[in-house]
């Protein structure tokens, strides 16, 4: 019932956007990938995308299609994109993840610190597994992978600390995450960042697009 407000957030963004553009701080071509949510694509982070070149970054989507199947197959191919970025930027690349986005972009930092720069998380369940998602038995479904086998693997993944700076966006209001799981207590630099709204609207939420200007920069 939460997420029904979606298209109220949309409204106002869209009402917004010429004075966010006017207010925000300035980006200075710096690249940023965006990643898409779950059983989403590039079409779900246009207009996030849109925004973030308009003011001044180096923004491109993942360009892989849906967001789904198993997580591990995903970070060689993002990882391809990211050296291709850095490589024709030659600065290192901002990850931005909405949701599931955001989970490959940690993971992505995780094995490759040196190629990131910071990693912007927008709605993403970094702790718990898939069972703090109401669409937890989906996720289970397309991947393959039982709660037991998720957090195993999770476990695994977090003996490795994230080293670089992570920045967490997260709502109370959030009817498909429990907000809860988007608070990372265990990586050396990040820090949590509250707005109102729901979870399948953050690609289209003023406040995130207002935080995002700020977080890109530092």
């Amino acid at each position: 019932m939460l997420e029904g407000r979606a298209g109220v957030e949309a409204t106002s963004l869209m009402l917004q956007l010429p004075l966010l553009r006017l207010q925000a701080k300035r980006g200075q071509g710096q690249p940023v990938l965006v990643l898409p949510g779950f059983m989403t694509d590039d079409s779900s982070t246009i207009v996030l995308r849109t925004f973030l070149s308009s003011i001044g970054y180096k923004t491109r989507g993942w360009g892989l299609g849906l967001n789904n199947g198993r997580m591990m197959d995903l970070l060689p191919p993002v990882y391809e994109i990211i050296k291709q970025l850095k490589a024709d930027t030659r600065q290192k690349v901002i990850l931005v993840g909405w949701s599931r986005g955001g989970i490959i972009s940690r993971e992505i930092a995780r094995d490759h610190p040196q190629d990131i720069e910071r990693v912007i998380t927008i709605g993403s369940p970094v702790m718990g597994g898939i069972e703090v998602s109401s669409i937890g038995d989906w996720v289970r479904k397309e991947t393959g992978l039982t709660p037991v086998m998720m957090k195993t693997l999770l476990r695994q993944r977090q003996s490795t600390p994230i080293k670089v700076p992570i920045r967490s966006i997260y709502s109370r209001l959030d009817g498909v995450v429990a907000w809860q799981a988007c608070l990372d207590h265990e990586s050396p630099d990040v820090e949590h960042f509250e707005i109102h709204g729901t979870h399948i609207g953050m690609g289209t939420n003023a406040e995130v697009f207002r935080l995002l200007s700020k977080l890109l920069r530092g």
